[in-house]
């Protein structure tokens, strides 16, 4: 039995990226930024699970792309269900005849419906009819719907209990590549959530290269695990169950880098989050104290005894005034241990990043 777990990342996978999408498996388009909030606005406010349905969050975690093929059914049958579930798409949300199609295209494993009487499915029917509903009118996001996230150019395993990685965070990477020696580091991502950054870390990393992946929660260790195996990168990627800098005493002052991206929601915003997010995404990879900076000071505090001479950090923020607060705090109390201290712009010209160098 797979489990998943818990992580942090922004909010603001609702800004759509600049970037040029990458195309989606097999040639479908991947999902926009808005994925996990489609339905704030298309589907009335209705409780998590609706008391009246006996449809639920599915109990298998494993990714639907990932399971036996077991279940064929009449292609009339499936092109039914294909209308049905289209019909629940209002003009105003076309991007959610996307997310059908991802569906679809997750589900069906051979058999071409418009040219074959059958089609081989990953699970009944009627459960891809409930995981539909489930986001349109229970607004489950999507991404724990099918069991997995497109992130870079990975296809990252997620489910409920973990953090959905957003598109903002993929520019940590690239930070990392540009530090001089990247490849032959010791780099620990903190609070890994689903894995997303220590495996594309990972598949950058030379012979001596290695990530450290600590998350407090197991069903996040779970899924990192399920995640670093997908991408044969276990050689390099070492998990480590523990809440921050606890479990990597045996590396103080050895590590190359410190990559987190940490709960840094006010507690007072909760309540404020769109219902996909509020409802179904992990309060502790969301809640980050009272103004949102309890764990990043946290990360401050022991930043310097875990990096070697020259190493490097950076940090995911809730934005501008979070970021420049952290910048400067780190700038005056802690000069002697840091230089090159900068908030770093996310695609939306936003300051969603701090980064800096251990002298």
């Amino acid at each position: 039995m797979l489990s998943l777990a818990l992580s942090s990342r922004p909010l603001t996978f609702l800004r759509p990226s600049r970037r040029k999408p990458t195309l989606h498996r097999l040639l479908l388009p991947k999902p926009l930024a808005t994925a996990t909030a489609s339905a704030s606005a298309l589907t009335p406010l209705t409780p998590r699970f609706d008391p009246n349905s006996t449809s639920g969050p599915d109990p298998d975690p494993t990714p639907l792309f990932l399971r036996p093929a077991n279940h064929p059914v009449p292609a009339a049958a499936l092109d039914a269900f294909r209308h049905r579930a289209a019909a629940l798409v209002p003009p105003s949300a076309p991007h959610l005849h996307h997310q059908l199609r991802w569906l679809l295209a997750d589900a069906i494993a051979a058999g071409d419906p418009s040219s074959s009487d059958t089609a081989l499915l990953r699970a009944p029917l009627d459960d891809l009819e409930d995981m539909w509903q489930q986001h349109v009118g229970c607004r489950r996001p999507f991404q724990y719907v099918v069991g997995n996230e497109h992130w870079r150019d990975l296809v990252v395993a997620v489910r409920d209990g973990v953090l959905i990685p957003r598109p903002e965070t993929e520019a940590v990477v690239d930070m990392v590549r540009k530090v001089d020696g990247f490849a032959d580091g010791w780099w620990a991502d903190l609070g890994t959530g689903s894995g997303a950054i220590a495996v594309a870390v990972a598949r950058e990393l030379g012979p001596q290269g290695k990530v450290f992946a600590v998350d407090v929660s197991e069903v996040a260790v779970e899924v990192t695990r399920l995640n670093v195996q997908r991408y044969g990168v276990q050689d390099k990627v070492e998990i480590r169950h523990g809440s921050w800098f606890e479990p990597l005493e045996d590396v103080k002052g050895k590590l190359m880098g410190v990559i987190s991206n940490p709960p840094y929601i006010p507690t007072d915003d909760l309540p404020g989050l769109q219902p996909e997010v509020g409802w179904h995404e992990p309060k502790l990879a969301l809640d980050g104290g009272k103004d949102g900076l309890e764990h990043l000071l946290h990360l401050c505090e022991g930043l310097s005894l875990v990096l070697k001479p020259g190493g490097f950090f950076v940090f995911e923020t809730n934005g501008n005034k979070q970021s420049e607060f952290l910048v400067d705090l780190i700038r005056t109390k802690w000069s002697s241990s840091f230089h090159s201290v900068e908030a770093v712009l996310d695609f939306a010209e936003i300051k969603r990043f701090v980064t800096g160098y251990r002298r």
